[in-house]
Order: C-alpha cells, then structure tokens, then sequence
C-alpha cells in the first residue's frame, strides 16, 4: 500500500498545469463516477492528475496495470483507503484490471461519498462487463491534440475555440488574427507530421516508431483481450491498416478485402470497426445514425495524418493528408458524413470539397451550404476557407 500512495504522491508532484487539454473545462467535475475514454498517447493520464492536484479532499491516484492489482482486488484495497479517509480515487488504465466494471459497480453503490475519476481506453464499452456502468458514468472521449492545442503546446499562441459558424461566416478575419501572429502554413505541416499526440515532444527523432509501437500496444494488449480476438485476427488487423495507409484514400471493395486476407465479408466490416473504436481508423459513412457495422463504408481514412506519415514507407499523399485532417477534426464536435456533393457533408446542412490552393468550386458550384476547403493558403475569399483554420475547432 505505501508504495502506491508514495508512487501517487510522486506522480503529483511531476505533472504541471502550464497546459490543460480542451476536455479539462467540458468535465462535469461534481459527478461521481467520471469515465475518460481514449486511444494511448493523448493525454488521459495528465487529465486525471491535474484534476486531482484541484482536489482539497484527501485522493490517490492508481495505475490498474501495476503488478499489484494481478494479485489483488482492488475493491478490497480502495475500501482499506475509504478507512484511512481517501475520498476521491483517480483509476488509470482500467481495460488493464480484469474485474473492473464489477469492482467499480459495487465501490460506487456502496460508498456515495466517495468519488471516481476513471480512464480506459478508447475501445472499452461500459456494458460488455459483469455490471452495467452506462447508467451511472458519466463517460467523455478525449480526442488528439487539435492544431489550436499544439500550437499553445508550442508557445506560438493562445488562440480561443472557434464555432463552425464563425469560420464559416468570418473566415477571412480570423486568418488575419492568426497569420499576425504565426506563421501559420510552416507550423501547419509540423503539425500533420508531428503533432496529434502530445508525446512528441518528447523527442521527433523517434516520434514515428513510438506511434507504431503504440498502436501495436493497442492491438496486443487493449483491443485485443477486450474483444477476445486471436492472433490471426491481430495479424490481419496489421495488414489491414497497411493495405489501408498505402492506398489515397481507401474506397473499399470488401469483397476484395475478404479475398486478400482469407476472411468473411463479415469479418473485414467487424475488423474495421474494431478498429474504428480503438481510434486507429476512421470511416466515412452514409448516415451517423443506427449505424450497424455490417453497413459498409464508403472511404477509410487512417484517424490522423501523424499516423499517415508513421505507416508510410514512402511519401505521403498532400490529397490523403487534406481530407484525413479535415475529417479528423471535424468529427470531435460535429456529424460528418458521406455527400451526394462534394467530399463530406457536416450536419447534414454543409457540404465541403477538399483541395490544394488552385481548387475551384466547380464541382459543388450551385448546391446550397457548399464550400472549398483549400490547403497551403493564409487567407480565403467568399466561400474558400484555408483548411488549417479548421484545426480550431477544440
């Protein structure tokens, strides 16, 4: 017990306050059993320390992948800290702890008191446990960095969210607040490359071969004991996310898929939405809305554009690395979907064509709600926006 508190302690003192994610200020902080959900690298951990340097009551912080916790029960050891007077446990890496729906249940029914700030990963579904937590979590996603928050991360600004509408209507003055204080094309392209998880800095150096070891970690030992998945299901998933990062972008014939990798149609749309949820792919759809996975997508993009350069053994596509930016970061506030126009259509109301410098409106000329998003410009004109302003969103 008292390496775990000292452990705690120590992890305190190490964590500063000089950089908050977006999601710090949207967390109902008052609810009692708070659930932070994520892929590796995004900052979970952080979040949930600098929550409980706020906290006045006595708290801890625990790491459910310590060894500890393979022998012990930690419904056991968090009652034995209720009596030394602990209010608040902060539990990190819960997908990690075998019985951790049913611990967390019976902690949250039995001590009213006493409050949970939780984080798992990005995969984990309340319901698939022993005990139904959806009813009782109150349960937020936290996303990559945002290009808004990696250039605060890089000192280059503090620049406020901004609305969909406000880019929409007053784009050409909100480049010009920007591009007065940055330079804002040079530090876009960092950004694609390096920027969505904040352990790059870290070090660049090796910034690409630690995302290919975290999204192994993801596949290996997150997803996969959670969705009971074999080894061969883990080795198409890896061939899966190849075939899917060399192609610009993907438009998939599963048909096709299920031939390469000797498995069901089924299989290949089960596979891809695994790893949807495990924030490794994004895919773009017809409808948000009831959703089935064996409905399939019309593209597949990889999550980010960090993970665009990791997987790539040669250049990368400027095409590819436009509508995977965009639709990465459209997607964390807003529904984005596949259009009849354009390349995506947000809200059911906006539709977007995606495009280098020189692109026109032609092909969305005359359909209502319709804009250019366009890449390596500062400033727009009517309704040509740049498309790094979209990276203010969060």
């Amino acid at each position: 017990m008292e390496r775990l508190i000292q452990f705690s302690e120590k992890k305190k003192k190490e964590i500063k306050q000089d950089f908050r994610r977006y999601l710090f200020d949207q967390i109902d902080w008052s609810q009692r059993l708070i659930l932070v959900l994520g892929h590796r690298g995004v900052g979970k951990t952080t979040l949930l320390i600098q929550q409980m340097q706020q906290v006045t009551s006595p708290s801890i912080y625990l790491s459910l992948d310590d060894f500890f916790f393979e022998e012990n029960r930690l419904v056991l050891f968090v009652e034995d800290l209720i009596e030394k007077g602990y209010q608040t446990f902060f539990l990190d890496e819960v997908h990690r702890y075998q019985h951790w729906s049913t611990d967390l249940k019976n902690l949250y029914d039995n001590f009213p008191e006493v409050r949970f700030v939780v984080s798992g990963s990005s995969i984990l579904a309340l319901e698939k446990g022993k005990a139904d937590l959806s009813r009782r979590a109150a349960v937020y996603h936290l996303a990559g960095l945002s290009f808004r928050e990696f250039l605060k991360l890089e000192k280059k600004g503090e620049f406020h969210k901004l609305m969909l509408y406000e880019i929409l209507e007053k784009h050409q003055e909100l480049c010009e607040q920007v591009t007065d204080q940055i330079e804002v094309l040079s530090l876009f392209k960092e950004y694609l490359e390096f920027g969505h998880y904040p352990f790059y800095r870290e070090g660049k150096s090796n910034y690409k071969s630690r995302l290919l070891e975290t999204t192994q970690v993801v596949l290996e030992m997150d997803l996969s004991p959670l969705e009971d998945l074999t080894h061969q299901t883990i080795r198409n998933m890896k061939k899966l996310i190849l075939i899917i990062s060399e192609s610009v972008p993907f438009i998939p014939n599963i048909s096709k898929l299920a031939e390469r990798l000797e498995v069901s149609r089924n299989t290949v749309l089960k596979t891809l939405d695994l790893l949807e949820q495990a924030q490794i792919l994004n895919l773009l759809r017809q409808s948000t809305k009831g959703v089935s996975f064996l409905r399939k997508p019309e593209k597949i993009y990889l999550q980010n554009t960090n993970l665009a350069f990791a997987f790539s053994s040669h250049s990368t596509d400027s095409g590819n690395l436009r509508e995977t930016f965009f639709f990465n970061q459209l997607r964390q506030m807003h529904d984005v979907t596949f259009p009849k126009f354009g390349d995506f259509m947000v809200d059911d109301t906006y539709f977007f064509e995606i495009g280098g410098p020189n692109k026109t409106a032609q092909q969305i000329k005359g359909v209502p709600n319709a804009f250019v998003v366009a890449d390596k410009i500062k400033f727009g004109s009517g309704n040509k926006i740049p498309i790094w302003l979209f990276g203010f969103l969060y």
